[in-house]
């Protein structure tokens, strides 16, 4: 390896990595017109460059020997440290990063409300287990404010579910659904009727999750409205209500995807809301450096392809957030 030695005396930041691609071809194939086709030069040019290679390295390296150039002895010592410098590059850092879900063995992170565990994971989890059983998911809820930061840092991989606060620059984002709201209570609740006007509606005894504190689309739109409901109890996890609405008088108003878990579970009755609901529309999002990462590409792709509804009113495949 004493040509390393060599370079690092010379400083390396004067060797072309060029020169060591026509070094491995001139070792292979002898010849500077031979070389000079492999490697995509002009015969001038690939001269000019193995006058280059002497300079930097002192020595003939190669010299004319009737039809052919044979190496050096100091050309000789240099070819397989040469050829294997050359091959680490072409195959470890110039090919493009791949990802193989069926031998990958790591996690990805995910971040999710409660309640995307339950309407999201089910089908990823039968994908995983027939493309990639060596894949591990982390579900994790957090903040707005932590959500962005552990996409920005790496900390997570993918975000999905309703975001609002992901819609800026340095993010994109795909469409999966729409969904609206849905007014449920207890099955047995006779407090409340099938169909509610205004008046009773506000008046009726809620139950509002918000989601590590977040306020929901429906907030601002009864804001808007001037209407104030009457809250009863306010939670942060919309799983709480499989054991809070059963005998009870209250009721909740929660998007579609919800409501439909929630009657899985428990005995509940749906009521009419006295206005048309707004709607939200469920994304996942993913920070820009994680773009082009093969793996990131996989994780998403199979989220999409599993959740994603309403293939004739989907928006692009993916956009930058603003």
């Amino acid at each position: 390896m004493m040509w390393i030695h060599k370079i690092h005396t010379m400083d390396i930041r004067s060797i072309d990595l060029n020169l060591l691609v026509l070094f491995d071809a001139m070792a292979r194939l002898r010849s500077v017109s031979r070389a000079a086709e492999a490697i995509g030069l002009s015969q001038p040019a690939t001269s000019a460059a193995l006058a280059r290679l002497r300079a930097a390295f002192d020595d003939d390296l190669f010299v004319r020997a009737g039809a052919q150039m044979e190496p050096t002895p100091r050309a000789q010592a240099l070819a397989p440290a040469v050829q294997r410098v050359v091959q680490a590059i072409q195959s470890e850092i110039l090919q493009p990063a791949g990802f193989d879900p069926a031998n990958a063995e790591r996690s990805f992170t995910l971040l999710t409300p409660d309640i995307g565990e339950v309407a999201f994971l089910p089908g990823v989890l039968q994908r995983l287990r027939q493309e990639a059983p060596l894949v591990r998911l982390r579900a994790l809820s957090m903040p707005r404010t932590a959500a962005a930061q552990a996409l920005e840092a790496g900390e997570a991989d993918l975000a999905v579910g309703f975001f609002p606060d992901l819609q800026k620059a340095g993010y994109f984002r795909q469409a999966l659904f729409r969904t609206s709201y849905t007014c449920i209570a207890c099955a047995r609740n006779a407090a409340v009727p099938s169909r509610m006007t205004a008046r009773q509606y506000l008046a009726a005894r809620h139950i509002v999750v918000r989601p590590d504190g977040r306020e929901h689309m429906l907030d601002r739109f009864l804001e808007d409205k001037g209407w104030h409901r009457h809250v009863t109890l306010e939670l942060s996890h919309f799983m709480s209500l499989l054991s809070l609405l059963p005998g009870s008088d209250l009721v909740a108003t929660v998007p579609d995807d919800i409501a439909t878990v929630v009657q899985r579970h428990i005995a509940v009755k749906t009521i009419e809301l006295p206005f048309k609901p707004p709607q939200l529309q469920v994304q996942q999002y993913w920070h820009r450096r994680m773009q082009n990462d093969a793996s990131n590409r996989w994780l998403r792709g199979l989220f999409y392809e599993v959740n994603r509804r309403d293939a004739n009113a989907r928006l692009p495949d993916w956009q930058a957030a603003s």
